[in-house]
Order: structure tokens, then C-alpha cells, then sequence
């Protein structure tokens, strides 16, 4: 049965192959990087074994790879891979060759994740699952990424090696940002664990009318917009402002509906992702990707959207959430 351990074991090797050719280009910073983050995807469930049974030094030394990782970050730069001359002219006549076809790769993942998904239930052989029903939507997104990798080769008649190679290339121009939406939505789940939304209840309380439920609206719209700015991900902050705010006082006290408020509420989380560089993938690594000649260009031509669409979604939730 594929499970999403198998998942994170071809990532782990992504990983490792990157880490393995740049210490064969002498870039140690790099290859120590990409070596530290491919650890806890290729043996993260001995690891929490160990620390289960009471063998702390595993979990220890992740703690201290994680502190690595920072300072490994703190040193470098995220910066567009440079190709030289030749590299660069065949690139375009590549591109320039197939024209829409390279759009084909891309298209299919969604395509495949979502045949597997929803074709999950029917792929069984006999007493074999082939899917993991627990954590289907992940596996199938996996495991069309996969399918897109071999579309790819296709369509561009490459050898495989040069999945790896420019899975390096991609991965070097990004950076410690490809990490950014994995360690921030860490923080959201340590944040919900560690009590941060009652806090922000008893905040709430002591600042604004509980007993108004379009102050406690306000209050869960704007601070889905805060903590997503701070987290930059509208995943991380979710949980603390429904935590918080959303359940106790929208939906206990003033009936909210929680199905409309959850759904409007997390577009409206949205809006903050649009307005800072925590969202490193929305905001910093398409600035890195296109050579903006500021990182913060997609932010200054995306706020004005985030504004208007807060507003309608504040205006959509007064309207939807209590009838």
C-alpha cells in the first residue's frame, strides 16, 4: 500500500541527490542544508520511535539541526540559478520549441491528483489497497507529481538525470523559502497546542463587546488577517482564531453558522497572505523566480486586491454566518 511515508521518502532522496551534487560543485553550505532536511523525511518515524521510548538524543539532534538550518540560512541568500551563455541560449530554443506543450507537465498534477483521489475507493486489487484511504490527498498529489516528473521527460525528450538536476537548480534558486510554509504551519499547530487561542479569547474579551457579534466578527476577520501577516499561512492561523474567537463567541454565543464561517473566514486569512512576505511562496519566491528588481513586487501590486476582498469577505460574512 503507498503511504505518505513513501511520499516523504522520495522527497528525503530529492533531497539527498541535491545535497550530493552540491557537494560535487563544492557548495557546502548548500549540500549541509539540503542533507539536514532530508534526515527527518527519510527517518522521522524512527526518530519519534526513539524519543516514544524514551531515547531522547535522536529528537536532540534534530533540535540541533534545526538550529543548524538557521544558521545555514542566515548565510546565504535566495538568488536565481545563473545558467552561462550556451546554457541559457539552448534553454530558450528549448522552450521556444515546444511552445504550449510545456504546460502539459504542470497540468497534469492536478488532473492526476484529483483521478486519484476521487479513484482512490476503486483501486483496490482484491484484499490490497493501493492508496492510503487516510491520507489519500496527499499521497495522490505525490504521486502526480511523479506522473508529471515522467510527462515531463516526455515531452522534453530529457534524460532522467536531468530531473534531478533541475530539481537541484530549482531548489538552490529557492532556498531556505521552500521551507517557509512547512516550519510556518509547524507554528500554527505549536501555537493551538500551547494554549494561544484562549489567550487571544480572554484579549478579545477585555478589548471589545462580547455580547456584539459584529465586533466579535470584526475581531475574528481582522485577526485571521494579523496571524496570517505573522504565520503566512492562513492554515497556521486558522486554528488559533477559531480557537480564540470563531467557536467560543461566534458560534456558541451569537449562532454563527460554522461551516460558512469557516469557509469565508479562511478566504478571508487569504487576504493577509497577499500582504506579506512571511507567505514566502505566494510573495518572495516568484519575486526570486522572475528576477523582479524588488522582492517585495508582487506585494505592492497585490494589496490592493487584499483590501477590496477583505472588505466583501467581512460584508459576505455579516450577512452569511448568522441567518
Amino acid at each position: 500500500m503507498l503511504t505518505l511515508k513513501h511520499i516523504f521518502w522520495l522527497i528525503g532522496a530529492l533531497l539527498v541527490g541535491a545535497a550530493a551534487l552540491n557537494v560535487r560543485d563544492r557548495r557546502w553550505s548548500a549540500a549541509a542544508f539540503w542533507a539536514i532536511v532530508a534526515v527527518p523525511l527519510l527517518i522521522g518515524d524512527e526518530i519519534l520511535a526513539a524519543d516514544k521510548a524514551g531515547t531522547r538524543w535522536p529528537a536532540q539532534a534534530m533540535g540541533v539541526g534545526v538550529i543548524g538550518l538557521a544558521v545555514l540560512a542566515s548565510r546565504s541568500r535566495s538568488r536565481a540559478a545563473v545558467d552561462d551563455r550556451d546554457q541559457a541560449a539552448e534553454r530558450e530554443a528549448s522552450a521556444a520549441r515546444l511552445g504550449d506543450r510545456l504546460f502539459i507537465p504542470a497540468l497534469a498534477i492536478p488532473v492526476v491528483t484529483l483521478a486519484l483521489y476521487f479513484g482512490a475507493k476503486y483501486l483496490p486489487l482484491g484484499s490490497l489497497v493501493l492508496i492510503d484511504p487516510a491520507q489519500a490527498a496527499l499521497i495522490a498529489f505525490g504521486a502526480a507529481a511523479v506522473i508529471a516528473l515522467v510527462v515531463a521527460l516526455g515531452v522534453t525528450r530529457s534524460p532522467p538525470e536531468h530531473g534531478l538536476t533541475e530539481g537541484r537548480r530549482l531548489l538552490d534558486t529557492l532556498g531556505w523559502a521552500a521551507l517557509l510554509p512547512m516550519m510556518l504551519a509547524t507554528l500554527g499547530n505549536v501555537f493551538a497546542q500551547t494554549g494561544v487561542g484562549d489567550a487571544i479569547a480572554k484579549l478579545v474579551a477585555a478589548v471589545i463587546p462580547t455580547d456584539s457579534a459584529l465586533a466579535c466578527l470584526l475581531a475574528f476577520g481582522l485577526g485571521m488577517v494579523a496571524f496570517t501577516m505573522i504565520m503566512g499561512n492562513a492554515f497556521a492561523a486558522f486554528p488559533v482564531m477559531m480557537g480564540g474567537i470563531g467557536l467560543p463567541l461566534l458560534i456558541r454565543r451569537h449562532g454563527a453558522d460554522p461551516a460558512s464561517l469557516g469557509a469565508i473566514g479562511m478566504l478571508t486569512g487569504y487576504c493577509g497572505t497577499l500582504l506579506t512576505p512571511m507567505a514566502a511562496n505566494f510573495n518572495i519566491v516568484p519575486a526570486i523566480l522572475l528576477e523582479l528588481r524588488s522582492e517585495y513586487g508582487v506585494i505592492r501590486v497585490a494589496w490592493p486586491t487584499a483590501v477590496v476582498l477583505l472588505v466583501v469577505n467581512l460584508i459576505l460574512m455579516d450577512v452569511i454566518v448568522f441567518r
